[in-house]
């Protein structure tokens, strides 16, 4: 993508200028949308793009505030979270039905959220999705459950997050330790012995190759535009069903959609199993039985 020139962010009060300039762009109606990206993909139209990407920085910053008590600054997440703009608008499809900032939401979440997890330790907090999930909702769950949000777990404590989000209590236990205090220098010395080893040397990279994280980013982008797709063919009330069910933070029971749409909690558990059999068959179509474990997990 053409580099865009987007206002500038600084440490040293340029973020404030930045939040004030980022709502001084109108938000654009949906021709004016469609008119735009049209342009951008079909003429590499540079204009376009920035006032694609312009008229979207106040829902970076609107989502670059909510990960603000983890201790990086602002001006990081928000530019972290400016790269996943600009790339949502490189990527954005309007003839498939959905508004950039609808789209842009997740690229921007993405980023910011993967900058996180990498400038939180140089050691890994773990790929797998659960424990990804757990360190961006930990707090807010301690919090509904009324748990002090420092110290150590106690066991009951522990076994209530466990059962609340569905991960191993010595999960919950380390997660709870490693967001308590950050890391300290891998170049400490593990002892206080003259001659004692740095931290660095005792730790082994067993983490996937860059060759291996590349495939995988790719293979994670075609499943993603294969389950785009999918949703994109569904009836306008299936596909919200299976984003509040399936695809947000905080997934709505089959009682809260159905007061949602006034029906029975039985009628959108139907229509839940008839969308996700939709898409599974959509899925499988278009890239065979190899693609089944990109599905929603019923």
């Amino acid at each position: 993508m053409t580099k865009l020139n987007l206002p500038a962010i600084t440490v040293d009060g340029g973020l404030s200028r930045f939040f004030q300039e980022a709502w001084t762009y109108p938000i654009l109606s949906v021709e004016e949308e469609y008119s735009l990206a049209d342009k951008y993909r079909l003429h590499d139209d540079v204009e376009a793009a920035h006032k694609l990407v312009t008229s979207h920085l106040r829902l970076v910053a609107k989502i670059a505030m909510k990960y603000k008590g983890y201790g990086l600054p602002m001006a990081d997440l928000v530019s972290e979270g400016s790269i996943g703009l600009m790339k949502a608008v490189k990527k954005f499809e309007p003839e498939r039905g959905f508004r950039l900032s609808t789209y842009a939401m997740w690229w921007i979440k993405a980023s910011i959220t993967e900058h996180i997890l990498k400038s939180w330790s140089l050691v890994k907090l773990g790929t797998v999705a659960s424990q990804k999930k757990l360190f961006f909702s930990l707090r807010g769950i301690k919090s509904k459950l009324s748990i002090m949000d420092n110290g150590e777990l106690s066991e009951n404590q522990a076994k209530q997050i466990s059962d609340a989000t569905n991960v191993a209590v010595h999960d919950v236990q380390n997660m709870n330790r490693r967001l308590s205090s950050r890391d300290h220098s891998l170049n400490a010395t593990v002892s206080d012995e003259e001659g004692s080893n740095e931290f660095i040397d005792t730790l082994v990279d067993s983490g996937p190759t860059p060759e291996m994280v590349l495939s995988r980013s790719q293979m994670s982008d075609e499943r993603g535009a294969l389950l785009g797709d999918a949703l994109a063919d569904l009836p306008e009330r299936d596909r919200e069903i299976i984003k509040e069910r399936y695809l947000s933070d905080e997934p709505k029971t089959l009682e809260e959609l159905g007061n949602i749409y006034g029906v029975s909690r039985e009628r959108i558990r139907q229509l839940e199993a008839r969308a996700f059999s939709k898409i599974k068959d959509a899925i499988l179509a278009a890239a065979g039985d190899g693609a089944a474990d990109l599905l929603p997990q019923t």
